[in-house]
C-alpha cells in the first residue's frame, strides 16, 4: 500500500517510531530472590498498532 492509495499523508507515530509496538522493560523477582528482566511488547496505545497517526488523532494533521 502506498501513500497515494491511503488518501492522507502518513505521519509516523512518535511514540512507537512507526512500528506499531511499544516495548516496556520489566523486572521481576523470582522465588530464589533473583532479578529476572524481560521485555513486554504491546500494541502502541497512541496509534492503535497502525504505526502512523490516523487523521483526527492528537498531533495528526487533518
Amino acid at each position: 500500500m502506498s501513500d497515494a492509495t491511503v488518501g492522507f499523508k502518513r505521519i509516523p507515530c512518535p511514540d512507537c517510531g512507526g512500528t506499531g509496538e511499544v516495548r516496556i522493560e520489566s523486572e521481576n523477582i523470582n522465588e530464589n530472590f533473583e532479578v529476572e528482566k524481560q521485555t513486554v511488547i504491546a500494541e502502541c496505545p497512541r496509534c492503535h498498532g497502525l504505526g502512523f497517526l490516523p487523521p483526527g488523532a492528537p498531533g495528526a494533521p487533518g
